[in-house]
């Protein structure tokens, strides 16, 4: 039974690394800010989570006793990279693009990001609630 965990550690150790690998390469390579999200965020996590989870197994099964530490970094890199992404992607739609720039949304609105109601961003903006039909 000690080679079949050995096996799945050591399995795991290699399917992180090459997600790792494969992120890393994407988030050197990938031409523009908005693909270059991809490797971070999606591989990069996978790659870490993979990481995580050959430990978590390996203190599990031949360490003294199994250990939750591991178990809530992975969760908290499962949670916050998705999220990390999504405002790196906001703020370089609002740094670099202005709406007529934006591809179509395929919808009948706007992007969310770029709506027409006043922001704190905007100087002496009125934020005041109003009724849409005033």
């Amino acid at each position: 039974m000690d080679l079949f965990f050995e096996i799945l550690v050591s399995a795991l150790l290699v399917i992180g690394g090459f997600f790792g690998l494969v992120g890393s390469y994407g988030l050197v390579k990938l031409p523009d800010p908005m693909t270059r999200l991809h490797g971070p965020t999606k591989s990069a996590t996978l790659g870490v989570g993979g990481v995580l989870l050959a430990s978590m197994i390996y203190f599990a099964w031949f360490g003294a006793a199994p250990s939750l530490h591991e178990l809530l970094i992975t969760l908290f890199i499962l949670l916050t990279a998705p999220v990390t992404g999504l405002m790196i992607a906001k703020a370089n739609i609002h740094l670099q693009w202005t709406r007529d720039e934006l591809p179509p949304t395929g919808t009948g609105t706007n992007w969310a990001t770029l709506s027409d109601r006043p922001s704190l961003m905007d100087d002496g903006a009125d934020l005041r609630l109003v009724d849409e039909g005033d």
